[in-house]
């Protein structure tokens, strides 16, 4: 899978700038977007749980490990071969392990079939995924837009996404969970892209040196 890319030109993007000006001024200033997308979906979802609640250098570290330690096959057959000795080794839980155990009985299975989800809406998808055990909504979220590439995600409590609009719309920290939800119908049908320009805002540090985006010439 080619990485994506969010083109101010493209149709879609056109029409989320039309339906919300202060998107609309965000777009503008950040311009165009390369996404880099995860189109493996077995090793997106090892890659999701390994990197639960610990610093992405942390994650990092114990994910090329884990690389190491099944020779670049991250595959059910492979995690089937190693042992919780092993993978204690390479500096995962055993909460985590138990994670991939889950995860990797039900693909081995069947119960999760990826070959049959991009013909799956949105909330089957993540009914889906989170009955393995570890993943949450969130992280069935993610799988969605970055390894589904499906285009009208909105993870609503995303601390990134949720930063991203309280400095865009200027609200208090109470509310912006809740500007979210009123934006969702706003931005609707385009929410990955609303939720690709707002981690923009944290990623570029707009929210640290900015107190608006009046502010940025």
């Amino acid at each position: 899978m080619e990485p994506f890319v969010i083109d101010k030109r493209d149709d879609a993007v056109k029409e989320l700038r039309k339906a919300d000006q202060r998107m609309n001024k965000l777009i503008e200033i950040v311009g165009n977007l390369t996404i880099s997308m995860r189109p493996n979906y077995f090793k997106s979802l090892v890659r999701s749980i390994v990197g639960q609640q610990i610093s992405v250098q942390a994650a990092r570290t114990i994910f090329g490990r884990l690389e190491g330690l099944l020779e670049n096959r991250i595959e059910p057959a492979a995690i089937l071969k190693a042992t919780d000795e092993q993978l204690r080794a390479i500096g995962l839980s055993r909460q985590k392990i138990t994670y991939l155990r889950d995860l990797t009985a039900k693909v081995h299975d069947k119960t999760i079939d990826f070959d049959q989800m991009d013909g799956m809406d949105n909330p089957a998808v993540i009914k889906l995924l989170t009955s393995i055990k570890g993943i949450g909504k969130w992280t069935a979220e993610m799988f969605l837009i970055f390894s589904l590439g499906r285009m009208n995600v909105l993870a609503i409590d995303d601390i990134g996404i949720q930063r991203g609009a309280k400095w865009l719309y200027e609200v208090d920290k109470s509310e912006r969970r809740q500007i979210l939800l009123e934006k969702q119908p706003v931005w609707n049908p385009h929410l990955t892209i609303a939720s690709f320009y707002l981690w923009e805002v944290v990623h570029l540090g707009f929210d640290k040196t900015y107190q608006s985006i009046d502010e940025i010439e």
